[in-house]
């Protein structure tokens, strides 16, 4: 298997990092700021259930940690799973939140790029949420 093309995709976010982690690492909030499960998480066993355009896909998280890390592993209808590295990480005062998007194999380079711009959309939408103080007592 080849290496592939990566790219980090991140923003800052004016708040201390434990509280950005705590708040985009809980799987009932995530629908509130990343677009690709907006249509809301269910709670499997150990997994998360989300519908979709594919068909149902299940997603599993990274358990909490110290270490800012909220990766997910995510399993789609036809059993292609995606790993999703996820990260909070202390940047001063706040956090940067950083996600690695791969271009998969079979992934055109017009569909990386409109990735990239998909995850800095809910990268943004997740800054504003906490940023702007909206998260809520689900955070």
């Amino acid at each position: 298997m080849s290496v592939m093309t990566a790219r980090i995709v991140h923003t800052s976010i004016s708040k201390p990092w434990k509280e950005v982690y705590d708040f985009a690492s809980n799987p009932e909030n995530i629908p509130r700021w990343a677009s690709g499960l907006s249509e809301g998480l269910e709670r499997d066993g150990e997994d998360w259930l989300t519908g979709g355009p594919l068909g149902t896909a299940h997603v599993r998280f990274s358990p909490p940690n110290d270490f800012g890390v909220i990766d997910h592993l995510v399993t789609m209808a036809d059993g292609t799973q995606v790993h999703n590295a996820l990260r909070v990480v202390p940047n001063g005062d706040g956090a940067e939140v950083m996600f690695t998007l791969l271009k998969l194999a079979a992934m055109s380079n017009e569909d990386f790029e409109r990735d990239a711009r998909w995850v800095t959309k809910d990268l943004q939408t997740l800054k504003n949420l906490i940023e702007g103080e909206e998260h809520g007592p689900k955070g």
